[in-house]
């Protein structure tokens, strides 16, 4: 079973930039595809952004693209989601995740196995 804790979370303005980091215990981290999902008061769980295995391929929501950037470590079992240009519709609370399927924006959160326990990303205008 693999356990994930996200930190990085915090209050930011409108244009700034955050970088939220996940940090995942296990042997085989190597072995998950890692994603990261958003949801904003009210609104469903939202895909923020994917990476494989190996690193070596990325996706983005539209919303994001060109602005968040996801990353890996597998030598430190973590990933990582740099915020840029930050928008007040970024404004949720993001939760990384890990899972056995391919990279893909249109993954569900059902295609992951295990999840953070969230961090609040707060953006004001």
């Amino acid at each position: 079973q693999v356990q994930l804790v996200e930190s990085g979370g915090g209050l930011v303005r409108a244009g700034g930039s955050l970088r939220l980091s996940c940090a995942a215990s296990g042997r085989t981290f190597s072995n998950y595809v890692m994603g990261w999902f958003r949801q904003a008061p009210g609104k469903e769980r939202d895909f923020v952004a994917a990476i494989s295995r190996s690193g070596g391929s990325t996706v983005y929501a539209d919303s994001v693209k060109g602005r968040f950037t996801i990353s890996r470590d597998n030598a430190r079992n973590t990933v990582t989601l740099q915020m840029n240009s930050l928008k007040p519709e970024d404004t949720a609370v993001y939760d990384c995740a890990a899972g056995r399927g391919v990279v893909s924006r249109k993954s569900p959160p059902s295609d992951y196995d295990y999840w953070g326990q969230g961090t609040q990303v707060t953006v004001s205008s």
